[in-house]
């Protein structure tokens, strides 16, 4: 099942990545002075509640308009009690309470943008099977597999603007402590398999503290401190709507945004709202090496685009696979026999240039001189125990008097670990 995946998710890429180029957030619109709230786990920016509406749906990826996904009917004057109905259906653990916040993010996303829930709910497809195999192995809700649909859009190489990552929205401290791999080179919070379980990890734990899931997902997006402040703060209360008041602004619209994603992509057939066709994926694998690899070197030598070699293996930030223990290289399917059958070029094409270009030891023999000390250039040296100003520059090559006027000294007395300046 594992193989099966990591070439499931290598097509993806392939195919999401097609439409990433163009995902722009627009730098100015008219913005409403009502509710504020945050997207992207870990943040503490705030955004008006129209400044959301143009993030939180296109913040994924800028996909071409929808063919003949206009409603056929007009579903906006439905009554409160169609949407309790609704919602009380669900075959949920989590509960979803409705209230005027949740209808105002339901009305957001299957009245103002139904066509990105429609592209959400193809990109659904590609992703929840993945989710829900995590969230059943590690014992969790299935409804969880809808944070991501809030927290990046289900673009898998989404970057907020504080820096959270991937799918799951990982800050880069909370991805290393949960065990991903975050450094110049790699960046696993791009990985959806890797985030994924992360995640679940993450999850799990944050449930053990909390043994409430709706305090657990506030707590996803703006941390167990601040959740934890608020329990106090509300009298000791560990109700999300009970210590509602005294979140951070942010976080007090996350659950009704969870619920609200969760209505929209249930009930989008009930609001005339199909699925946006995408193209066909691109078929691939995967290889396993434990060499230091360039991407450019699998490019000159196979052919497959840098570009997509870069669509494919987004965790790779430099192009760079480090080596010393295995990490998965992502490459067109029909291609992967051309890599194996040229493995051994591949490795040493420019090898010396691209990835043997670091040094590993610097020989400081010949800037020394016979003492140790610098050949060149200036240092401080600290005198010991039997030092005289004669001895010491004598073993300098130089003299007492320039010792003398390079630390300004009034006589020849000095003491034990007292630092001169020397200059060769």
């Amino acid at each position: 099942m594992k193989r099966l995946f990591s070439v499931y998710i290598c097509s993806l890429l392939a195919a999401v990545s097609l439409f990433s180029q163009d995902a722009a957030v627009p730098d100015s619109a008219t913005f409403a002075e009502d509710t504020t709230i945050v997207v992207g786990h870990d943040s503490i920016r705030t955004y008006t509640q129209d400044e959301l509406d143009m993030r939180l749906l296109e913040y994924t990826l800028s996909w071409l308009d929808t063919t003949g996904c206009t409603a056929q009917t007009d579903t906006t004057g439905l009554p409160d009690s169609v949407y309790i109905a609704r919602l009380s259906s669900l075959p949920y653990i989590i509960e979803m309470p409705y209230n005027t916040v949740v209808r105002s993010f339901i009305d957001m996303y299957v009245v103002r943008r139904p066509r990105q829930v429609a592209r959400l709910r193809t990109l659904s497809g590609f992703y929840f099977p993945l989710f829900e195999e995590k969230l059943h192995q590690y014992g969790l809700p299935e409804e969880l597999k809808y944070l991501p649909v809030i927290e990046s859009g289900l673009n898998p190489m989404a970057y907020s603007p504080v820096g959270a990552a991937g799918l799951w929205q990982f800050m880069p401290r909370t991805a290393k402590n949960c065990g991903l791999e975050v450094n110049s080179l790699v960046d696993e919070r791009l990985d959806p398999i890797k985030a994924t379980d992360a995640a679940c990890r993450f999850l799990r734990s944050l449930y053990v503290i909390y043994g409430d899931w709706n305090l657990v997902i506030a707590a996803y997006n703006c941390g167990p401190g601040n959740v934890n402040k608020a329990i106090r703060r509300a009298g000791d209360k560990r109700d999300f709507w009970d210590i509602w008041p005294y979140l951070p602004r942010e976080t007090r619209s996350y659950l009704p945004i969870f619920i609200a994603a969760n209505y929209a992509l249930n009930f989008a057939d009930e609001h005339n709202i199909c699925m946006t066709p995408l193209p066909l994926t691109l078929a691939a694998d995967t290889i396993l090496t434990n060499r230091r690899l360039h991407l450019l070197q699998v490019s000159e030598i196979t052919g497959i685009p840098m570009q997509e070699l870069r669509r494919l293996n987004p965790q790779y930030r430099l192009d760079v696979l480090p080596g010393s223990k295995p990490y998965a290289l992502c490459l067109p399917v029909d291609m992967t026999g051309a890599f194996i059958m040229h493995e051994d070029t591949i490795y040493k094409h420019k090898a010396d240039t691209l990835i043997n270009n670091r040094r590993e030891v610097i020989d400081l023999a010949q800037k020394t001189d016979a003492d140790g000390f610098p050949a060149t250039g200036s240092y401080t040296y600290t005198v010991k125990k039997g030092d005289t100003l004669g001895g010491i520059a004598k073993r300098q090559k130089t003299t007492v008097a320039k010792i003398k006027k390079w630390n300004n000294l009034k006589s020849d007395n000095i003491r034990i670990g007292q630092k001169l300046k020397i200059y060769r």
